[in-house]
């Protein structure tokens, strides 16, 4: 891990923590266990004002090259579940994925449950989308 824990913008961390408080995830473990995971990570993120953040960390409005052992560079964009979009790699914060990227940054590898079991995720390449950045 490049930042030897998650680094998240101050507003960003209270609009997460909100998201995450009011998510329903009924009967789905693979949701469950994502929740799980973060926030267990949030317990010792750094959280710092939007001056301090890196540009190469996951957060709001990141577009998010990975690499997994199926796919060589696929970018999806981390939003608001509202603004979630999969046919334009949209993806709401409250899925699994984005959960599990979430301030991470570029060339950290996670671990990662597919359906046919647990493999790495690698962040290739983290870009910010600044005029979203303020919300």
């Amino acid at each position: 891990m490049k930042y030897e824990t998650l680094i998240i913008e101050k507003k960003e961390y209270k609009k997460l923590r909100s998201y995450l408080e009011n998510a329903h995830y009924g009967n789905d473990q693979v949701f469950k266990r994502a929740i799980g995971s973060l926030l267990n990570e949030l317990k010792t993120a750094k959280i710092v004002p939007e001056e301090e953040m890196p540009d190469d960390v996951v957060r709001f409005y990141s577009n998010v090259t990975i690499q997994t052992p199926f796919v060589n560079g696929i970018t999806y964009q981390i939003v608001t579940p509202e603004e979630s979009n999969l046919k334009e790699n949209k993806i709401s914060i409250l899925s699994p994925m984005a959960l599990a990227l979430f301030g991470y940054a570029e060339n950290d590898s996670i671990e990662w449950q597919f359906p046919n079991g647990i493999n790495t995720l690698m962040i290739r390449k983290v870009a910010i989308e600044t005029e979203k950045t303020t919300h």
